[in-house]
């Protein structure tokens, strides 16, 4: 006999855990959403250019003409932090978007592919694990320079994006192959198996789009810890030129004056972490809604 409560707690579960994931979703998305419109405003939200100096006006108090005050050379800091926002989120994005296309495939093959090369593809997922993040980034940038910019990407930013496809890749084959080794051994798959559906439809209509909700949940995650490791890199001086508006670059030089002028390290550290926790909620949003 089937246990008609049963039935109705799982009803009742599967709808609030959607409705939490929308919830979720919703308030990441009015976050991100709302750096993202900051970004494309920067013109006219802004005092203009962001490298302007003003040096009789150095580390000036916040005010209705520099509503988070000046910086050591006198530039406008909710200037330079709105344009930052264009830097740090372009090269996160790139930085995640073809990783995860790129470790997705690989992980597809991993996970149909032979005996032999789903050893091959996971032993070099290991080596790439193995290798010291930050290191792997300063040896890179030493090794390629900051370079003049290629197409929409400014100087030093190329270097970054070519780091983040080299190291992140990794993630998302191994979560690719873990869901697709999974899909393939449900009914629904073997009864299109057993109906003569070809090969690359199976794969194509049932195993691939029922596999990939890790990853697209891990991307909108991913895309923030690329954002925090972009801002440490340029902490320590690594990859965005100096000068160049760019949220851990102004954490650097706040530092030496964090006692009198302590918004020019919060502003940029408020920035990052909700950039993190808007695209982090998305993530988790999603998570809610595949589970449900």
């Amino acid at each position: 006999m089937i246990d008609v409560s049963v039935i109705k707690d799982e009803k009742v579960h599967t709808g609030s855990s959607r409705r939490r994931g929308n919830g979720k979703i919703a308030a990441g998305s009015v976050i991100v959403g709302l750096f993202v419109l900051a970004a494309a405003l920067a013109p006219l939200i802004t005092n203009g250019d962001p490298a302007e100096q003003d040096l009789l006006n150095r580390l000036g108090s916040p005010s209705w003409a520099h509503p988070l005050g000046t910086d050591q050379l006198g530039r406008d800091a909710w200037t330079r932090l709105v344009y930052a926002i264009r830097v740090d989120l372009r090269v996160a994005l790139l930085g995640s978007l073809i990783p995860a296309v790129l470790g997705s495939l690989i992980g597809i093959a991993a996970g149909l592919g032979a005996k032999w090369l789903d050893t091959a593809i996971m032993r070099t997922s290991d080596v790439v694990v193995s290798l010291p993040l930050f290191i792997f980034f300063i040896a890179l940038v030493g090794l390629l320079g900051p370079g003049t910019g290629f197409l929409f990407l400014g100087p030093g930013e190329l270097p970054l994006v070519i780091g983040f496809i080299l190291i992140s890749w990794v993630v998302y084959a191994r979560l690719m192959r873990a869901e697709v080794r999974r899909v393939r051994s449900m009914d629904y798959v073997r009864a299109a198996r057993s109906g003569g559906l070809p090969r690359w439809r199976v794969i194509g209509w049932h195993i691939v789009p029922n596999a990939i909700g890790q990853s697209i949940v891990y991307f909108f995650v991913d895309i923030g810890l690329a954002v925090v490791a972009i801002s440490t890199l340029s902490f320590l001086g690594v990859g965005i030129p100096v000068g160049t508006p760019e949220w851990g670059a102004m954490i650097q030089s706040g530092r030496a004056v964090i006692q009198t002028n302590w918004w020019l390290i919060a502003a940029p550290g408020a920035a990052i972490a909700l950039a993190g926790m808007g695209l982090a909620l998305i993530g988790d949003g999603l998570d809610d809604r595949i589970k449900s």
